[in-house]
C-alpha cells in the first residue's frame, strides 16, 4: 500500500536551517539577551547617541565659526574707531570666539589704563598685560572648540572592544549550547553566533563614525587655532603700540 508523502517536507533539513537562520536576526538577539548582553548593548547605544550628538553639534558650531571668522576680523579692522569696533564685537553671537578674544584685549587695555600709576602698572607693562589677556582668551576659546572631542576619541577607541566583549560572550553561549546538546548542529549554534556577529558589527558601527569625526574636527580646529594666533598677534600690536603691523608696514590705527 502506498503511503501519502504529500504532507511531509521534501527536505527536512531545509526547515531546520531556515529556523536556524531566523535565530541569527536582530529580533532574536533582543529577545534572548542575558544581563551582560543588555549591558553591552545599552552601553553601545549610549555611545552611539552621544557621539552622533557631538558630531552634529560640533559640525554646526565649527561651520558657524568658520563662516563668521573673516567677517568679524575684517569688520574690526575696517571700523573707523575703536569704540565702534567694540560695539560691533559686542553685537556678535555669544559663541563667536574672535569677538570674545578682541573684547578681552580691549578690556585688558581699559583695565591697565584705569590702574595707571598703581601697583598693577608697575608690575606689568601694557604689552605684558595685553599679552596675558590674549593668551587666556585664546586658550579659553580653543578649549570650547574641543568640546566633545574627548568623548569621540573615547568612543572610537573603546567601542570595538566593548563589541568584542559581546562577541566573546556570544561564542561562549555557542560553546555552552554545543556542550549541552552534544552536537554542533546549526540550530544550537546559530543564535549565539549570530549574537556575536551582530555585537561585533554594532561596535564597529559605533566606533567608525566617531574616529572619522574626531580626525575631521581636529584638522578643522587646527586651522581655527592658527587664525586665533594670527588675530591675537595683530590685536597685541594694535592695542600695545596703537597700530596694526602687517608685514613690514604698520597700518594706521583706528580713531578712538
Amino acid at each position: 500500500m502506498l503511503q501519502d508523502t504529500s504532507a511531509q517536507p521534501a527536505n527536512p533539513g531545509q526547515n531546520s536551517n531556515a529556523d536556524a537562520l531566523k535565530q541569527m536576526g536582530f529580533d532574536h538577539l533582543i529577545h534572548n539577551f542575558d544581563f551582560l548582553g543588555w549591558i553591552v548593548f545599552v552601553v553601545l547605544v549610549a555611545m552611539s547617541v552621544l557621539s552622533w550628538y557631538f558630531i552634529v553639534a560640533n559640525f554646526i558650531r565649527n561651520s558657524m565659526v568658520r563662516a563668521r571668522a573673516d567677517k568679524v576680523i575684517q569688520g574690526f579692522w575696517n571700523t573707523p574707531s575703536t569704540q565702534e569696533a567694540i560695539r560691533m564685537l559686542e553685537e556678535q553671537p555669544k559663541g563667536e570666539p574672535f569677538s570674545k578674544i578682541a573684547l578681552d584685549a580691549a578690556s585688558a587695555v581699559a583695565h591697565h589704563q584705569a590702574a595707571a600709576g598703581g601697583r598693577l602698572a608697575e608690575t606689568l607693562s601694557r604689552s605684558e598685560f595685553i599679552d596675558r589677556a590674549l593668551r587666556q582668551a585664546v586658550a579659553r576659546e580653543s578649549l570650547r572648540l574641543e568640546g566633545g572631542l574627548t568623548l569621540l576619541a573615547t568612543v572610537g577607541s573603546s567601542a570595538p572592544f566593548i563589541g568584542l566583549l559581546g562577541t566573546v560572550w556570544g561564542i561562549y553561549h555557542a560553546l555552552i549550547g554545543i556542550a549541552a546538546s552534544g552536537s554542533a548542529s546549526m540550530d544550537k549554534v546559530a543564535g549565539p553566533v549570530g549574537e556575536a556577529l551582530i555585537m561585533t558589527a554594532f561596535g564597529l558601527f559605533t566606533a567608525i563614525p566617531a574616529v572619522l569625526a574626531y580626525n575631521f574636527f581636529m584638522r578643522s580646529n587646527r586651522l581655527t587655532y592658527a587664525q586665533f594666533d594670527e588675530f591675537a598677534h595683530d590685536l597685541h600690536d594694535f592695542f600695545a603700540t596703537g597700530a596694526r603691523v602687517e608685514g613690514n608696514a604698520p597700518v594706521a590705527p583706528a580713531k578712538k
